[in-house]
């Protein structure tokens, strides 16, 4: 595979986005660990804080009782998603000042192209400069932004120099950088896969970069070709505009841990028939539907089932689900937690005439 360096690829990262909105409109809590999210004594979690709670190693999807444990003092608030989503439309409304090659990853980042911009700026670290004061003029927060010729070096960018920074990294220094970078820092390396990969003695880029393609492929499977070629630079995804949603889904986490089986296929079958329902509403399509049990000591269990053309009915997707609860939940555990999603959505214009096979039918039935 080869790379393009012809591209100029900016990430925008807004910095601990839920709380600083938070903080911005109560000037009083700047400078405490603040966390957003579920209350200390419920069973929720941390959707962020600030980076004084990170500095006792409070970080998203904690629990929140967790969290309450490492930083006592802490002080938790409620989201409010109305405020984060107003800031949020206010930074992608500068974005689009410079291109509409913008392609939103969450409410609070994005890719943009300035490949070929709006007003003509030759650099792309001026047009970051320029977008960051701009966000802070407007909103009063700030963001941190990754300059470079693709989304991962970009993306490792922005990573770099947090909060409110700003890191360049140009086709003659990707090299240095990656190599230097520690394994965990890379985008798309998971604590699995940390572990994994440290187990093989590779604790940095230049470990990783020592490996050939083969043998990553080898020990790693697919994700091998891709660390294979990040370590050297090359990513060439496109900024994705029309960026269509990949899944949809719902869990739930109980006040009080469940252990009737009969409840759990009820609240499972309610969810099938909610999440295929609101699918369908908004247009879309799925053949891939997805079950996850947490149980009450953490462990978590999933199971996904792709079929050959898409849902044509809820009955189908709740079948599905129950037959999957049945291969996998242990009897007799308690479960705090359990959700379904359907995934590898499709627009109703990419969907053909959809029949289901009817050994499929044969199957499932219909309800």
């Amino acid at each position: 595979m080869k790379n393009d360096l012809s591209r100029k690829i900016i990430h925008v990262d807004m910095d601990a986005f839920f709380a600083a909105v938070e903080i911005r409109d109560n000037p009083e809590l700047k400078g405490k660990p603040i966390i957003v999210g579920g209350k200390p004594n419920s069973r929720g979690v941390v959707s962020t804080c600030s980076y004084e709670a990170r500095k006792y190693g409070i970080h998203s999807a904690m629990p929140s009782a967790t969290a309450a444990k490492l930083c006592p003092h802490a002080i938790f608030i409620h989201s409010n998603f109305g405020a984060y989503r107003e800031a949020s439309e206010q930074v992608r409304e500068i974005f689009f000042e410079y291109t509409d090659l913008v392609e939103p990853v969450s409410i609070d980042e994005a890719y943009l192209d300035v490949t070929e911009n709006h007003k003509n700026i030759p650099s792309a670290t001026q047009i970051a400069k320029e977008i960051r004061a701009k966000i802070f003029a407007k909103t009063k927060l700030t963001a941190s932004a990754g300059v470079s010729y693709n989304k991962f070096l970009a993306k490792i960018g922005s990573d770099l120099n947090k909060p409110d920074g700003m890191t360049v990294i140009p086709p003659n220094k990707a090299a240095d950088v990656l190599e230097a970078l520690p394994i965990r820092k890379f985008h798309g390396v998971g604590k699995v896969s940390e572990q994994k990969l440290l187990k093989f003695g590779i604790r940095t880029g230049a470990d990783l970069k020592k490996w050939s393609q083969k043998d990553l492929v080898i020990h790693f499977g697919k994700a091998g070709s891709y660390y294979y070629n990040v370590v050297r630079g090359i990513d060439n995804r496109k900024v994705e505009i029309s960026h269509i949603r990949k899944s949809m889904g719902m869990e739930r986490t109980y006040a009080v841990d469940i252990e009737d089986e009969a409840d759990m296929k009820v609240k499972l079958s309610e969810y099938a028939k909610k999440m295929y329902n609101k699918m369908v509403e908004r247009g879309f399509g799925s053949k891939t539907i997805s079950l996850k049990l947490k149980y009450a000591n953490f462990d978590v269990i999933s199971r996904s089932k792709t079929i050959a053309e898409n849902f044509d009915s809820e009955g189908i997707a709740v079948n599905i689900v129950l037959e999957m609860f049945e291969e996998s939940y242990q009897t007799d555990r308690k479960v705090r937690l359990l959700g379904i999603s359907f995934s590898n959505l499709e627009s109703d214009d990419d969907v053909i005439e959809k029949q289901m096979v009817l050994a499929f039918y044969r199957k499932y039935g219909r309800l």
